[in-house]
């Protein structure tokens, strides 16, 4: 006997804005029974810091950057300085 893979009534989006706009007008809870668990990893507590100066326009980028992955500017920078370090 084979299974018929569900098609999901989730459709897909083209950009993280477009799957907000979609989401902000849908219940989440109509659509569990899609989802499905995953482990999450949580980064060590980071107890020291280090402070480093940008230009406005390179901070600018920065964020920009930042924001089209979905995440804050300090987790891309340590994410870039961690691969370096690698």
């Amino acid at each position: 006997m084979t299974r018929m893979k569900k098609t999901s009534r989730i459709p897909k989006f083209k950009t993280r804005e477009e799957e907000a706009r979609w989401w902000d007008t849908h219940n989440l809870s109509d659509y569990q029974d899609e989802f499905k668990t995953v482990k999450a990893r949580f980064a060590k507590n980071l107890s020291e810091g280090i402070h480093v100066r940008l230009d406005p326009d390179t901070l600018k980028k920065l964020r920009q950057e930042a924001n089209q992955k979905g995440i804050g500017p300090t987790t891309l920078v340590r994410m870039w300085v961690m691969q370096q370090l690698r």
